[in-house]
């Protein structure tokens, strides 16, 4: 798996996480994710169509999210469960479309689905792509988040 092609992710969860949220992560080392379960509690999935397919999900620790929401949000949290799923699904579009564009400039082309989100301890994630699933592991002052992506 190419490392290079985790750059646009790191930079774009950096900068639309620090952004709408006012929180900002540390990458740290992407490495070969050998399972499907999911690293946090919260996922936003998003499916990849292009020259490639594949997907990219974003994985909130509980902690991350009630953080980012309430960074989002402020303290005007109506129903932290539903406002937990918005906010996921909304980070995750945004971070996928910043990722895309950085993909484009190496010459892949990708349309995104609409975010599905997953919540629940232990749930699984179904990429849609058979090949290797590169994570990238980001750590806050509120917790942690893994991005994970993979094409065909």
């Amino acid at each position: 798996m190419d490392v290079e092609l985790a750059k646009p992710f790191i930079k774009a969860a950096i900068n639309v996480i620090s952004t709408m949220a006012f929180i900002t992560p540390e990458a740290g080392k992407p490495f070969v994710k050998k399972n499907t379960v999911a690293q946090g509690d919260v996922t936003g999935l998003v499916g990849l169509t292009g020259e490639k397919n594949g997907s990219v999900s974003i994985s909130f620790s509980r902690p991350c999210a009630v953080a980012i929401v309430k960074g989002m949000l402020g303290d005007d949290i109506g129903d932290i469960m539903n406002d937990v799923r918005d906010a996921v699904g909304e980070i995750t579009n945004m971070v996928s479309g910043q990722a895309r564009a950085g993909l484009a400039e190496k010459g892949m082309v990708f349309q995104g689905s609409t975010p599905s989100v997953i919540m629940g301890d232990g749930h699984t994630i179904s990429h849609m792509a058979k090949t290797p699933i590169m994570a990238i592991p980001f750590q806050t002052e509120h917790g942690t988040f893994t991005i994970e992506f993979c094409f065909e």
